[in-house]
């Protein structure tokens, strides 16, 4: 035996990892916080597609008996979250809302992400006069606030579902090809791009086959992150009259938007869709901080 294996031997060096992903998985599953965020997604998810099997009533059903008081009644055995102002089943109207607050979320950031990806490969990867432009166009789009860039696409589109999608879509898209820009420029000089290049790689393959699957981690974990915050956007957008225009749909910020004016009288009506929201948002910023911290060596301890 050699010099070099009894040297090896008695360190007990490490064998090859799994590679990134599967290093990252690992970590991702003994984070009790992604865990957390994991089960609270699972429960909304869960909700949005079994919500004509698990709710008790119809999300449009009413019943103005419940409410010839003029007060609607609170929580009860036959009514968890109580009834609205039309005497609708607040339970069944929040297992529906699932749909639309997570289907809203994942459509826009996946609109977001999209474009942004494409955009911020082009421009981190061409340089030059490709990457000015593109990033100071960007840079405009930045320079507008989020939320008021949002409602000025609603506004120009008409309200609607579809419509807040595309615009928190498009207010993502600079957040997204930033981020990506940087990553590739931080990996294009790596060892591994120069020796793909002296090969003569094509550049379109040293792209999406070297620097890509290198590069994605960072924009991933914002994408997760950022669908907490498109949630979250589309119930303030709601909020301010800009989202589905038939008042009977069981969104949950339409809910929010309905119980402003009777929160003395019926405050349930606007804590059980307030609670639904944060709890959907920090499961995804959980997931969200898991991931970044499973992928980022520096917060894994990693030397």
């Amino acid at each position: 035996m050699s010099v070099a294996e009894l040297e090896a031997a008695e360190l007990q060096l490490e064998g090859p990892t799994g590679g990134l992903w599967s290093d990252a998985w690992h970590q991702v599953i003994r984070n009790p916080g992604a865990i957390l965020g994991a089960f609270f997604l699972f429960l909304f998810f869960f909700a949005a597609i079994f919500a004509p099997v698990i709710a008790p009533y119809g999300p449009k059903a009413d019943n103005l008996l419940l409410v010839a008081t003029g007060k609607p009644p609170g929580p009860s055995w036959h009514h968890l979250f109580g009834v609205d102002l039309l005497g609708r089943d607040v339970f069944s109207r929040i297992l529906y809302g699932a749909r639309d607050s997570l289907m809203v979320g994942i459509v826009s950031v996946s609109i977001g992400l999209t474009i942004g990806l494409v955009l911020g490969s082009i421009a981190g990867y061409a340089g030059g006069w490709i990457d000015s432009t593109i990033m100071r166009f960007m840079d405009i789009m930045l320079a507008i606030p989020g939320l008021l860039f949002a409602i000025g696409i609603v506004a120009l589109l008409q309200p609607g579902l579809y419509q807040m999608m595309i615009a928190i879509g498009i207010v993502n898209i600079p957040i997204f090809a930033r981020l990506l820009r940087g990553s590739i420029l931080a990996q294009r000089e790596n060892d591994f791009v120069l020796a793909a290049r002296s090969v003569g790689v094509k550049r379109r393959r040293i792209l999406f086959s070297h620097i890509m699957p290198n590069a994605i981690s960072p924009v991933i974990v914002a994408g997760t992150l950022a669908m907490g915050t498109a949630i979250i956007d589309v119930a303030g957008l709601t909020f301010l009259g800009l989202g589905p225009q038939d008042p009977a749909t069981p969104e949950w910020g339409t809910m929010l938007t309905q119980a402003n004016d009777y929160l003395e009288l019926a405050p349930f009506l606007a804590i059980f869709p307030a609670v639904a929201i944060i709890i959907s948002v920090l499961g995804f910023n959980l997931i969200g901080d898991g991931l970044r911290e499973a992928m980022d060596p520096k917060l894994r301890g990693r030397t």
